[in-house]
């Protein structure tokens, strides 16, 4: 895998910017990643439809999750590369309307682990998918987005809560982040009449929605030299598009070095923020059910595709916790984690992460092999360590799992740091692995 499969040029920077911007949720990401994977001259297969038999590159969506694959003449097993497209937000209740003195309000429910005080006075946009009931008497669903600063929620000012100064804001998600819209709520439209014109249809059309608040403010490079990238939603976009860029560049018809071929295979989820547990999640059936799909369509039977598993390798890709300069003590100090020190190879004992000997062997294989940097991270003994989906997917797999990811800080903020050049690195990563076949 070539070093300029990513490289930090302005205007690779500016593209992953857009894609960035253009994926406030999870549904607009998987359309992101659509519109580039069908540019690259990849197939999309509708979920219905029976899969294909032919040697190609493939695709399909179902709601924030997508799959993609490049399906050799043979091949024995699978390479799989993981991410999520969900990020922690706030999203509106089924019954929003709010008033209070004065104002009016939008009712949000808090979606995963939320950095709440982040989201404060911030301008915030509104996006999602709406399920609308056609003229035909089916249901459609449409990708909704406004990016104005439509709602806000202003933070307590320090003069009615002295303690602020001292033990900082705290706030219940009940009452404390319910973003404001209009100072007028009893004049103009309603809630449901403003997402009707955002799906572009009537009000009693409308049958039920996912949409979620988002910051606005566009990602950008920052620091001396511009090494740092800051945006929203870098856990887990970084990955995502690292893997989008990486297959994109691999092509439909990549040749490998060998003839004994683990088929490349990108399994972008949703819900992972909430612990992956749904019909869309790493959790979920629809990663085996769909790898088993692929086997069976090109003529190998079920013995075949469980040996295949047997010989597959996962590689999940999530954000990383970089060391904080203002907080080392909360990080082990035997295991730096540096901002553009090279991608995370995550391990943890209590099996937090997946990454064992057998898995780390094979990464670090591969980054040497193709002049990748790499760190390692282990978790501090005396504070609970998150998780990814990789623990999750080597349990329904059975296949060998190294979690893995880019160096970031804040996460779970809405807006987040990362390295730039990390980025570069995990996009050699993924397409080193799929290409050099650990």
């Amino acid at each position: 895998m070539t070093k300029d499969l990513f490289s930090v040029t302005p205007d690779n920077v500016s593209s992953l910017v857009d894609h960035f911007v253009a994926s406030p949720t999870p549904y607009h990401a998987v359309q992101q990643a659509a519109e580039l994977l069908s540019a690259a001259g990849f197939v999309e297969i509708d979920r219905g439809d029976r899969l294909p038999s032919s040697a190609g590159g493939y695709f399909l969506a179902v709601g924030g999750t997508l799959f993609a694959w490049i399906q050799p003449e043979s091949w024995d097993g699978f390479v799989v590369v993981g991410a999520h497209t969900d990020s922690p937000n706030l999203r509106v209740r089924k019954n929003p309307k709010i008033e209070a003195a004065g104002i009016g309000q939008i009712g949000m429910e808090v979606y995963g682990g939320v950095l709440l005080n982040s989201w404060l006075d911030r301008d915030l946009g509104l996006a999602g998918r709406v399920q609308i009931l056609s003229d035909d008497g089916t249901i459609e669903e449409r990708l909704v987005m406004d990016n104005r600063p439509l709602l806000r929620i202003p933070q307590l000012a320090i003069h009615l809560d002295r303690n602020i100064r001292k033990d900082g804001l705290k706030l219940d998600p009940q009452h404390h982040v319910i973003p404001m819209w209009t100072t007028s709520p009893d004049e103009g439209s309603s809630i449901k009449d403003y997402i009707a014109e955002l799906a572009s249809c009537k009000q009693k059309q409308i049958l039920s929605w996912d949409l979620m608040a988002f910051d606005t403010q566009r990602p950008t490079l920052a620091g001396r030299d511009n090494e740092l990238f800051v945006s929203a939603r870098i856990d887990n976009l970084y990955s995502s598009f690292a893997g989008l860029y990486a297959m994109c560049a691999l092509g439909p018809t990549p040749t490998f070095d060998s003839d004994d071929v683990r088929m490349p295979v990108l399994a972008l989820f949703d819900h992972e923020e909430v612990g992956s547990t749904s019909a869309t999640g790493a959790d979920g059936s629809l990663l085996i059910a769909t790898l088993e799909r692929i086997a069976t369509a090109s003529g190998q039977d079920r013995e075949a595709f469980l040996t295949g598993m047997a010989k597959s390798f996962v590689l999940s890709t999530d954000g990383a916790h970089a060391t904080h300069p203002n907080y080392q003590s909360k990080h082990d100090s035997a295991h730096p984690i540096r901002l553009n020190g090279g991608v995370v190879i995550k391990r943890n004992a209590n099996q937090r992460y997946a990454t064992d000997a057998l898995g780390e062997a094979a990464v670090v294989k591969v980054c040497r092999q193709a002049d990748i940097a790499h760190q390692f991270y282990i978790h501090r003994n005396d504070i609970p360590c998150g998780s990814t989906i990789g623990p999750v997917t080597a349990a329904k797999l059975g296949a060998t799992t190294v979690d893995v990811g880019a160096p970031q800080l804040a996460m779970h903020s809405i807006r987040e740091t990362a390295g730039i050049e990390d980025f570069e690195h995990l996009c050699r990563l993924i397409g080193s692995t799929w290409k050099i076949q650990p």
